[in-house]
């Protein structure tokens, strides 16, 4: 994949989505600084409309899309958040679709999806499974498939959350990322790479389901299961033919897997430092951060806040 056309591609989807989406804070945080000895910030996409980064990529792949396609109704598979950005940019673009979720998925999600206008039906119980049953349906019924990240339109808009950080804050050298299939830390890390050549890019997962850092690990996706975890939003599996996992393997400098209550103790710490809600993806990301703070001592540090969905049953488990 060509990654001066990607990275040219995200500064077009930033200025074809400026319309639609919020320019979200870069707000630094003097009790993460002084926790870990660096100079930390936080990109707070926890306050994007649908308070998810996945706002982007739906925008930007609806917007690429022509009028006949549109008309021909979408369908999507998501553990919630690129469900609900989906469901919001159809709204907001009059397009019609459906929302395939697995059946785990917490009913905060299942509700923003709801009332953004979206029909919401359940299936299998791995993101993957899930994502591999919407996209046949698509086909059956010859509707458009929207992938949450198997998709450079999708990559793309999420890239575009890079542009915004580039500008916020120019003097960066490490921007950590939690991960799932990959589409915000290949849009971001494909970005950022193309102006900060040097900046680590940093992913972060769970250890229940770090299935990413595993796949390139081994130098091929591989199929693993996934235990129950706090950052739902990044768990389950990856699609075989997956285009984020060769820009993965390209861009990310360093893999970094975090326990369930690693994530729990960063949420805290986020939630009482900086009073306001985060999703576990969120707070893995956080703890990536934790987890490395002596290599990133006196540096400019970036920590994307990817969510803010969670469900008041997760809050309760973390406080």
């Amino acid at each position: 994949m060509n990654n001066e056309r990607l990275s040219a591609d995200i500064v077009h989807a930033a200025k074809r989505m400026a319309a639609y989406i919020r320019e979200t804070p870069l707000e630094y945080s003097p009790f993460f600084s002084d926790l870990t000895g660096a100079r930390v910030w936080f990109k707070l996409e926890n306050l994007q409309h649908t308070s998810s980064f996945k706002l982007r990529g739906a925008f930007n792949k609806l917007l690429t899309m022509s009028d006949e396609q549109r008309a021909r109704g979408c369908v999507t598979a998501s553990s919630g958040n690129h469900g609900a950005a989906i469901a919001w940019a159809m709204d907001k673009l009059k397009v019609e679709g459906i929302v395939f979720v697995p059946e785990q998925t917490t009913s905060t999600k299942v509700d923003a999806i709801r009332r953004a206008g979206a029909e919401v039906r359940f299936h299998g119980n791995d993101g993957l499974d899930t994502e591999i049953y919407a996209r046949s349906y698509a086909v059956e019924h010859e509707m458009e498939y929207l992938s949450p990240y198997n998709d450079i339109a999708v990559i793309a808009g999420q890239g575009t959350c890079g542009v915004e950080i580039a500008r916020q804050l120019p003097d960066l050298d490490a921007v950590f990322i939690a991960v799932g299939g990959g589409g915000l830390i290949a849009g971001v890390g494909t970005f950022l790479k193309s102006v900060h050549p040097l900046v680590d890019i940093v992913s972060c997962q769970p250890a229940a389901s770090a299935v990413m850092t595993e796949s390139i690990k081994a130098g091929r996706i591989l199929e693993l299961a996934s235990e129950p975890t706090l950052s739902d939003g990044t768990a389950g599996g990856i699609e075989s033919d997956a285009i984020t996992f060769a820009l993965c393997r390209q861009l990310i400098d360093r893999f970094v897997v975090v326990s369930e209550a690693e994530i729990a103790a960063a949420m805290r710490d986020f939630m009482d430092s900086h009073h306001m809600l985060l999703e576990g993806a969120a707070g893995v990301a956080i703890a990536g951060l934790l987890a490395n703070k002596e290599q990133y001592a006196e540096k400019n540090v970036v920590v994307i806040i990817c969510g803010g969905n969670i469900s008041r049953e997760t809050l309760q488990r973390v406080i």
